[in-house]
């Protein structure tokens, strides 16, 4: 054997060693546990043969409370680049059979190495946490992993995308990181997010309170909102992943990749959907099926806030990020939630280059003492300075309903729409016709001998005047008056011309938005 071959074969040797992890019966331990290995679910979610590792034999450098004696491999976390359907991606994950895939300072730097790889070469940053948190043994070179970790989270915000895979205990700092990312997929029985866990929260405040109901997936995906996506196993949150890449950019200097474009397919009438009773809900999610290519529409945060509705589809080939209210919830209003969900969706993709379609079928804001000291105020605010902020081509379709505040909120003329459609059935006004009727005609129904039928003709007298589309189409508000079936070509033809769309903002180093 010569000496090239004899060091071929030490160094399989050594990559054997440290692909095991912390070992079979750590490995095994993992399984029992419903999870898969670091590098088999980096395997599952990339094209086959596309992972290459690096930094696989760093070491950490901790050297007190015995940890000078310890050999971790990897320092518990596997990182490396692939492709996703072809494209690059870097990605990273968390070993939990290593010290607990616990973060020390060479684990954290490995991450922050790949991050920066991501960034210059203009590519997704995958991270698929699964980490006890901080390695106490490290101190404070603990703490300074994470720092740097956010640091890199908050540059790269709007350059290039970046995911985040919760599969396994994510607490403590640990959870801010994917706070920072753009989409957190989380999956049943499996992901844990919380700042303090169970044990700690018992001790503080005497509340017991298991780990699932307290950060488990479906309370992040109903509850707090922190989560995009949920699945029930793993394998299905990595199809989740391939299918919203699909759709968006690789860098915000590039436009979404143009797929070949196809007829919608849903088997329903787009002019049976919208009930002529404005009272009456139904799916806003049957309208945009009937307008995308081949009826595929992506929800985003589909558990949360469902009042309103937001995700990706295509027109004509060409991705496009869709902001909906959702009459079957709260009849659609805009609340604190849907409006930070509305808002951080219509920045992610005014960031990467996704033209943006409203559906609008709103009866304003939510009234009530909760939402007021919620801060309603502030929250609703966000979505007027995003839509505002939004330079990529942004319209607006009128399906029913835009009343008061709600109709300037979501994506109106006044906010810089380019192009605005109403359906003949769309209403807007101040305010609900019943609600308007009672205070500009109160005299006459209080002095009329049948005061029902006065409020009702009066409720009817103010439709005709105030609540339909074409009072604001006589003043140049809405660019045209639709039919239904007219709507996709309509939404064609505006995207088209908007595909050079440049639009200007005044000099500054970065707004003030109403956090």
């Amino acid at each position: 054997m010569t000496d090239l071959s004899k060091n071929i074969q030490a160094l399989r040797e050594k990559k054997a060693v440290v692909e095991m992890g912390g070992g079979e019966a750590a490995i095994e331990k993992q399984i029992a546990m419903g999870k898969m290995t670091a590098r088999d679910r980096i395997l599952s979610l990339l094209d086959k043969n596309s992972f290459h590792e690096y930094d696989l034999f760093v070491k950490h450098d901790g050297r007190d409370f015995g940890m000078d004696k310890k050999d971790l491999p990897g320092d518990g976390v596997v990182t490396g680049t692939g492709t996703i359907f072809g494209a690059p991606v870097c990605i990273y994950a968390q070993d939990f059979t290593v010290a607990g895939g616990s973060l020390g300072l060479q684990h954290a730097r490995k991450i922050t190495k790949i991050m920066d790889h991501a960034l210059k070469m203009k590519c997704p940053i995958i991270g698929i946490n699964d980490s006890g948190g901080a390695r106490i043994q490290e101190g404070v070179g603990a703490l300074a992993g994470y720092g740097e970790i956010f640091y890199r989270n908050t540059i790269a915000s709007g350059v290039i995308p970046q995911i985040s895979l919760i599969l396994g205990p994510c607490a403590g700092g640990a959870v801010y990181s994917p706070a920072l990312t753009d989409f957190v997929f989380v999956v049943e029985n499996i992901s844990k997010m919380f700042i303090t866990g169970p044990n700690v929260i018992k001790t503080v405040l005497g509340e017991d309170i298991s780990m699932e109901d307290l950060g488990g997936a479906r309370v992040h995906a109903e509850i707090t909102g922190n989560a995009h996506f949920y699945a029930k196993s793993e394998q299905e949150c990595f199809e989740q992943v391939k299918r919203l890449v699909s759709f968006i950019p690789w860098n915000n200097q590039e436009r979404a990749k143009m797929v070949e474009a196809k007829e919608p397919t849903a088997m329903l009438n787009i002019e049976e959907i919208v009930p002529s009773d404005p009272k009456q809900p139904y799916d806003v999610r049957d309208v945009i099926k009937c307008i995308v290519d081949d009826s595929d529409f992506l929800e985003v945060q589909q558990m949360w806030a469902a009042n309103i509705v937001i995700g990706f589809g295509r027109m004509g080939g060409e991705t496009v990020g869709f902001v909906a209210n959702q009459p079957m919830v709260l009849a659609g209003v805009l609340d604190c939630d849907s409006a930070d969900k509305a808002a951080r969706f219509i920045r992610f993709c005014d960031s990467f280059n996704i033209p943006i379609i409203t559906l609008e079928d709103m009866p304003g804001y939510l009234p009530g003492v909760d939402q007021e000291h919620a801060g309603v105020i502030r929250h609703g605010a966000k979505v007027l300075y995003a839509y505002s902020e939004a330079t990529v081509p942004k319209i607006t379709v009128i399906l029913r309903k835009a009343y008061g505040g709600g109709y300037i909120a979501m994506n109106s003329r006044h906010l810089g729409a380019d192009f605005m459609f109403a359906w003949p059935s769309a209403e807007i006004a101040v305010m609900g016709p019943e609600g308007a009727a009672n205070i500009i005609f109160r005299k006459e129904i209080m002095a009329a001998e049948d005061q029902e039928a006065m409020r009702q003709e009066k409720v009817k007298e103010y439709i005709e005047k105030f609540a339909n589309p074409y009072v604001a189409a006589s003043r140049g508000f809405i660019d045209s008056v639709i039919e239904p079936k007219e709507t996709r070509s309509l939404l064609l033809h505006a995207l088209k011309l908007s595909i050079l769309k440049e639009e200007y903002r005044p000099a500054k180093k970065h707004g003030l938005p109403p956090f």
